[in-house]
């Protein structure tokens, strides 16, 4: 190994001292290949294209595929953020060991508590999902579904990781080919002209046309930067990655540029192509499918649909086990909870810990879910406007001289972004924004009564040293 990476505790006044004794390292088994299409996977266009957008169209009707692009456009300089400290700090921690690095431990904490939030229930919330898209061939309770697909995805996740990388590659497969199907029907069946993407329109009540307004588009944005927000997986997937140095950086923005097509041009061709207005507001794209060709091909991306669903489960459990693995590695519960979380199986998985995210994921499929897509669109946006702090922060003392990629236009990308993204938090329903800071409140007191007054023993951030130039 050429390049080294000291432990980021050396770094900051506030850093806690290096653990003793040597950390479980995860094994690096997949290349840029591997890590594209399990990233990819994660950002589920297909599921995210049928699940999340029609939210969008129900509130934004015609201004959606603006508010993506603009959405998409924000996320480049996300993209950047994540690609540089997930270079200097590949972990699987993710933004938590990113943000403790160069932010110090509370903020990193936090930024831990908000990933968590997001991962804990974004899976059972698509999962459940996948009864509408089996209903062409049988009708489910969406609840029990999604808890099937739940535990199924926490099966497929104790296996090793090269195995998963193709079966969500075959997957993957399927979910772009049902992209591409209603993108061709949408674009053939056009109704409208590009204008319409900006005239700005939804359908209201009684028949009537409201307009969409700034304000709507800005508070639509937080969802907006959610539909795409699984590129990010690249870092977690860090330390699994061969050669991060250069591969993390690549997968993250081709990640990015890859899904923002799959989803956008669709998204593009059903506003064009839906037959009035409050069928595009209605957002039932399926029927819109079904009405442009017939109920075979309805049928068919239905059930492409579905196995998007499942390998977005799949994807986000692997995820979601390694958060837990590297917190408890770094030492954030008590100790019987750390050295359960952190066991590796035969297939070098941390099966504990996928199976402390799969398993409750199946129980949440039966809870009322609706609020927390706001929640979890507030607390993505948090967690970016927490990143590009610490991006801000990446080249001060030792970190200005380690090899890593390196964003253009810094500092001026991260104070930019910062700007949007608090005004973005700022425009939020209060509602979410009150849920999410109660959460945070209370992972700070956790901070302030356990953790800190075990600084010498507790979140102690690591990095694994076996990093290639």
């Amino acid at each position: 190994m050429t390049d080294m990476l000291r432990p980021v505790e050396q770094a900051l006044p506030d850093a806690a001292p290096a653990a003793s004794g040597s950390p479980q390292k995860l094994k690096r088994s997949i290349g840029i290949v591997g890590g594209t299409l399990l990233t990819l996977s994660c950002v589920t266009p297909a599921s995210t294209l049928f699940v999340v957008v029609p939210d969008l169209f129900s509130s934004l009707g015609t201004a959606t595929a603006l508010t993506i692009a603009i959405g998409s456009l924000l996320c480049i300089a996300v993209a950047f953020c994540y690609s540089e400290l997930g270079t200097l700090i590949p972990s699987a921690g993710g933004e938590y060991a990113m943000v403790s690095t160069m932010a110090g431990r509370l903020a990193g904490w936090l930024v831990f508590v908000l990933s968590l939030l997001v991962v804990m229930i974004v899976p059972p919330v698509i999962a459940m999902g996948t009864a509408d898209y089996l209903a062409p061939i049988v009708h489910l309770n969406p609840s029990m579904a999604g808890a099937g697909v739940m535990l199924l995805a926490t099966l497929a996740g104790l296996l090793d990781l090269r195995a998963n990388a193709w079966i969500t590659g075959v997957f993957l497969v399927l979910e772009v080919i049902a992209a591409a199907v209603v993108a061709v029907l949408g674009f053939t069946h056009s109704r409208r002209g590009l204008g319409s993407l900006t005239s700005m329109q939804v359908a209201g009540s009684g028949g009537h046309t409201d307009t969409v307004t700034a304000m709507l588009v800005v508070s639509g944005l937080a969802i907006a930067l959610f539909i795409t927000q699984g590129f990010s997986t690249a870092v977690y997937l860090s330390e699994e990655l061969e050669n991060p140095r250069r591969n993390v950086a690549r997968t993250v923005l081709a990640t990015l540029a890859i899904s923002t097509v799959i989803i956008l041009v669709p998204v593009v061709a059903i506003t064009m192509g839906a037959s009035d207005l409050s069928t595009l507001t209605g957002g039932d794209i399926s029927s819109m499918v079904t009405a442009w060709s017939n109920s075979a091909v309805g049928t068919f991306v239905s059930l492409c649909v579905a196995l998007a669903i499942i390998n977005a489960g799949i994807v986000m459990v692997i995820q979601n086990s390694r958060v837990l693995f590297a917190s408890a590695r770094d030492k954030a519960w008590p100790e019987p909870i750390n050295q359960s979380l952190s066991r590796l199986g035969r297939f070098g998985s941390p099966w504990v810990a996928t199976l402390l995210v799969g398993v409750p994921g199946a129980l949440l499929c039966f809870v009322n879910l609706d609020t927390l897509y706001g929640v979890t669109g507030v607390s993505v946006t948090a967690m970016y406007l927490l990143v590009a702090v610490a991006a801000l922060l990446a080249r001060r003392g030792q970190h200005r001289h380690t090899p890593a990629w390196r964003m253009p236009l810094w500092p001026a990308m991260p104070v930019l972004l910062i700007a949007v993204l608090a005004y973005i938090l700022s425009q939020q329903e209060m509602t979410y924004l009150v849920w999410t800071g109660g959460i945070t409140a209370v992972a700070t007191l956790y901070w302030a009564f356990y953790l800190r007054p075990r600084r010498e023993s507790r979140w102690l951030v690591s990095i694994p040293e076996d990093v290639q130039a």
